[in-house]
């Protein structure tokens, strides 16, 4: 992508750190190794079956952008082999633990991308996800940083591209103004339809859900979880 397309995408993208505390050198060859072996290559064209970029038989593939330290991840693809999952996270740290776990318990039903999930959303055929999970993305609380904020009017389209019909669009998160701005964004968009019928609904983890270390922070912090699920109509 060349320096004028990246400014035009700037609203839509990603922002925020991609390097944190210095890798180990295990940790180093385990991003090296795994990101040889899992990472997604958009310089080809998408498959039109996007079973097909899994070395396994799958019957659909979902989606988790920003996976943090993949261990949400790496557990749920886990417990469904089933279902191919791709993840994106642009932080080279929390990518370097995830292929360290994967090191330690391969699984074949997971691909990554260490950069903006935009540009792996452009690439993917249209209706090809059966599901797309952003759990905790970075809220980008001051308000002149809103804009900043991965749920967009721009992403949600993105995702209505992508997602089947009856896929879900998954959002968690412990801040208040993050969650009602994603409500608003989606019951103001045509493609999705939220998923609660009381109020209690939406601060139910996820089936299969585990709790990472950011969530457990949060909870002893006094922040309350959400978890809210919107279906693509």
């Amino acid at each position: 992508m060349n320096a004028e397309a990246r400014r035009s995408r700037s609203t839509e993208a990603f922002f925020g750190r991609r390097h944190g505390k210095t890798m180990s050198p295990y940790q180093a060859a385990s991003l090296e190794t795994g990101l040889e072996k899992h990472r997604l290559d958009l310089a080809q064209a998408a498959p039109a079956d996007l079973r097909q970029l899994f070395p396994v038989p799958v019957a659909d593939v979902r989606m988790e952008i920003g996976f943090g330290g993949g261990e949400h991840l790496h557990h749920i693809a886990s417990l469904h082999p089933d279902t191919g999952f791709i993840g994106v996270e642009p932080f080279v740290n929390g990518m370097a633990r995830l292929m360290t776990s994967l090191a330690e318990k391969p699984l074949a039903n997971l691909r990554v991308y260490d950069d903006d999930a935009t540009r792996v959303l452009d690439w993917l055929p249209e209706a090809s996800l059966s599901g797309i999970d952003l759990l905790y993305p970075d809220p980008w609380p001051k308000k002149k940083h809103w804009k900043r904020r991965f749920v967009s009017e721009a992403n949600l389209d993105r995702f209505a591209r992508v997602l089947k019909r009856g896929a879900k669009f998954r959002f968690a998160s412990d801040i208040d103004t993050y969650v009602n701005w994603t409500l608003l964004h989606c019951r103001a968009h045509k493609a999705f339809e939220w998923q609660a019928s009381e109020a209690g609904d939406w601060h139910e983890p996820y089936e299969g859900w585990i709790r990472t270390r950011y969530e457990a922070k949060a909870v002893r912090e006094g922040r309350r979880p959400a978890y809210m699920t919107f279906v693509r109509v």
